[in-house]
């Protein structure tokens, strides 16, 4: 859960930056990391929170069990 929130807290500031400084804005990444994502209406914007919160719980679904696997397997 922290994962998630953590990316779409990141989103939501990356998306606050790219319209204060528009010359230096990275909006442009996030139209080929996340699928559907135009820029900026208010329905693209929530299917880039939604979509970056889900690759948090993937990211961590993922690296979890990884995780724990090699820790009990080497140990610590």
């Amino acid at each position: 859960m922290s994962l998630g929130l953590f990316l779409a807290v990141t989103f939501t500031l990356c998306v606050g930056f790219d319209l204060l400084f528009p010359d230096q804005a990275m909006y442009e990444s996030w139209l080929r990391l996340l699928p559907g994502f135009t820029w900026l209406s208010w329905s693209s914007f929530f299917l880039g929170l939604a979509e970056s919160f889900g690759y948090g719980w993937y990211v961590a679904l993922v690296f979890g069990p990884l995780y724990n696997f090699f820790a009990t397997r080497f140990g610590r």
